[in-house]
């Protein structure tokens, strides 16, 4: 993911210099300059960077406005202050409104580099665990679905199965598209056809109903969806654990 930055910064002379270091800097792409506050905070929601440099000091709206509106947007830019002033209760004000990471003027420009850097790995950092963790639980939460039903494990249709819930859970809509979509797509991750994918599938589903567990799947989706010997289409089934799994999370 490419590292951005937007700089809101009031001083001229300061601005110029950051905009020049930033635009022949191979590591942070700078994509956008403002020495205003109201139009800053409208140029970082529209653009989105990584990384958004803010003075204090503004003219429009000032710097503690810029982090509220940053917050309040739930704009997925990480907010670090430049400041003239070192105060406590400033510094303490501004990460409190949302700042990352405080930096008194003046300052070595290769030392901010690193500093925003650090910033970026950190946020990564997070978000990739918080995705693993994610996908550990919905892959957890699949299973133990699939196994009360009775689809073991062992038959290539339980991990069809379980692609086509992830993918419908991401993009619900897909479950309209299940036939051009849907099993083609998870023919190709497991490089075989559609038509393998969804028989597969469906024979996966029979096993579950063929085992007798019709009470058991009545539980787990909450309502008496099917009574003796009724089953879902490929389509339903994977609509009916995506919608209880989104439902939880909701």
């Amino acid at each position: 993911m490419e590292n951005t930055v937007v700089i809101v910064e009031e001083n001229k002379s300061l601005r110029e210099k950051l905009e020049e270091y930033f635009i022949n800097n191979n590591q942070i792409k700078l994509i956008g300059s403002s020495d205003n506050g109201l139009a800053g905070l409208e140029m970082i929601k529209q653009k989105k960077p990584t990384i958004a440099l803010i003075d204090l000091i503004l003219p429009g709206i000032d710097g503690y406005e810029v982090l509220e509106g940053i917050k309040s947007d739930k704009t997925p830019t990480k907010a670090v202050v430049l400041s003239s002033f070192s105060e406590e209760g400033m510094v303490k004000n501004a990460i409190e409104k949302g700042a990352s990471y405080y930096i008194v003027k003046p300052f070595n420009f290769d030392t901010l580099t690193q500093r925003l850097l650090e910033v970026f790995d950190i946020d990564t950092e997070k978000a990739l665990l918080l995705e693993r963790k994610k996908n550990n639980s919905l892959e957890e939460k699949i299973s133990n679905i699939f196994i009360t039903v009775g689809i073991p494990p062992h038959i290539k249709g339980y991990s069809y199965l379980r692609e086509g819930v992830k993918m419908a859970i991401k993009s619900p809509a897909i479950i309209n598209n299940i036939t051009k979509q849907l099993y083609p797509m998870i023919g190709e991750k497991y490089d075989t056809s559609a038509s393998k994918v969804e028989r597969a599938i469906r024979h996966a589903i029979e096993v579950a109903w063929n085992r007798g567990r019709i009470e058991s799947i009545n539980t787990i989706f909450g309502v008496r969806a099917y009574v003796g010997s009724d089953k879902p289409t490929n389509g339903e089934f994977i609509a009916l654990v995506a919608d209880k799994l989104l439902l939880e999370w909701a």
